[in-house]
Parts: C-alpha cells; sequence; structure tokens
C-alpha cells in the first residue's frame, strides 16, 4: 500500500503536480481552411475569379459531444463572407448507440436532411505526436483510395471518439484533420469541459424531403450529371467529408 502511494506521488510530481481526468463532454471549436485552388483544381475559371491572396478560404465550425451523441455545425456570424458558395458547410449529428447519422448537406444556400448509418474507416495509427489546444495527439492516417490520403491527429485524454464532421473511429477526439495535398484542413482552436444540453442532439424538423446518400446521388446525377461542372458538384458533394 505505502509503495503505491509512493509511485502515485512520484507520477504527480513528474507530471508538474497535475493529475488530468478523462474528458467525456464537451465543445470543441474548429477552423478549416480551403485551398479553393486546389479544390478546384480541375476548373480554370477559378484562378481567374478568385485572387490570389483570397484563395485560402476560412470557415468556423462548433462541435458539441458527450459520451455517445455530437453535433458538428457552421458557427453563427453576422460578418460579410466572400466566395461563401464556393465552401460547403454542413451540419452532421451522430448517435453511436444508435449507428446513425443525419446530415444537414450544403448547396447552393440549401440544407438538404441525409439520414444514413456511421460511416466506417480503416484507420492506420502512426508515432507520430503534435501539441493541438494543450492537448497531445497521436496521428493517424486513412487512406479511401490508391491516390489520397486523410491524415487526423486525436487525443486519448479525450476519450469520445469523435471529431468533425462525420469522422470519428480513433481512440480519442480528432482535434485536427487534413487531406494529404494540405487542400482542406481542420484544426481545433479551443476545447471547452462543459456538459451540452441534451436537446443540441436532437435535430430541427424539417419539411424538406429526407434523402438516403444513394437517391440523392442518382437524382442529382439525373439532373445535373451531363454537365462538367455537375459532375464536379456531385464529387464535392459526396466527398470525404
Amino acid at each position: 500500500m505505502k509503495a503505491s502511494i509512493v509511485l502515485w506521488l512520484v507520477f504527480v510530481l513528474a507530471s508538474g503536480g497535475h493529475v488530468s481526468a478523462q474528458v467525456t463532454s464537451g465543445k470543441v471549436v474548429y477552423e478549416r481552411k480551403t485551398n479553393l485552388y486546389k479544390k478546384f483544381s480541375e476548373e480554370a475559371w477559378v484562378q481567374d475569379y478568385v485572387k490570389e491572396i483570397d484563395k485560402i478560404k476560412v470557415d468556423v465550425f462548433e462541435l458539441y459531444f458527450n459520451d455517445s451523441q455530437s453535433v458538428f455545425h457552421p458557427q453563427e456570424s453576422d460578418l460579410k463572407e466572400n466566395f461563401s458558395w464556393m465552401t460547403e458547410k454542413n451540419t452532421v449529428y451522430q448517435d453511436f448507440n444508435k449507428r446513425t447519422r443525419y446530415t444537414l448537406k450544403s448547396l447552393w444556400g440549401d440544407q438538404i436532411p441525409i439520414t444514413d448509418t456511421l460511416y466506417r474507416r480503416s484507420w492506420k495509427i502512426t508515432d507520430s505526436k503534435r501539441t493541438i489546444c494543450g492537448y497531445s495527439c497521436r496521428k493517424a492516417i486513412w487512406q479511401p483510395n490508391d491516390s489520397t490520403r486523410i491524415y487526423a491527429w486525436y487525443c486519448d485524454e479525450i476519450i469520445a471518439s469523435m471529431g468533425p464532421e462525420s469522422f470519428y473511429g480513433l481512440p480519442g477526439m480528432i482535434l485536427g484533420l487534413a487531406t494529404e495535398d494540405g487542400g482542406v484542413i481542420y484544426f481545433a482552436k479551443s476545447v471547452d469541459v462543459i456538459k451540452p444540453e441534451a436537446t443540441l442532439f436532437i435535430p430541427e424538423k424539417t419539411k424538406s424531403k429526407v434523402y438516403a446518400p444513394a437517391e440523392l446521388r442518382t437524382e442529382l446525377e439525373r439532373n445535373y450529371g451531363k454537365e462538367k461542372w455537375g459532375k464536379a458538384m456531385i464529387k464535392n458533394f459526396f466527398g470525404y467529408w
């Protein structure tokens, strides 16, 4: 018993006198940076339309979470936004007990409701680490195809296996997320340990039709799939996020 107490004191002193508790609920604010030149690399007109100084578009999102639910949505702002239509601002509700996801996908200023099961990803965890918002994070890699890799940095001190957009599945909260080419980057700007109201995790009722992903894709391809811009729009709409 005495030996155990001595070992505990040594640990406390070695960690600067602080023993951090594991976080099970809270709020994370993310900043997303999108390189519009890379996102629309196949569209020659973009570099003529968007100046070099404006090619990085910044959007801010909030993630509220508890031990079994999360909601990710754009942060409200009254500021005027340039090129608002060039990036998507989705709202994503995930229920990890029911294994369901409800998404309000942003398309031309409208929010299209989509219901689905949670999407599974096969992660490869590495030994690489970095600090985000004061939390030590480990790097993981998801490779959806031969030419694309997504990097995530997760913190196991925040034990909720969640993250921005529809991402989850690592041994802790994802505080950083990026495409390999740096075209889209999410990084947490703040983490607040709070207990969110239960009502936050209940989607607002909508009069719009609720789609399954395959059903919506079929409709978009039928209406816009013959146009080059339509194909690009559908590709972005059903991307990795």
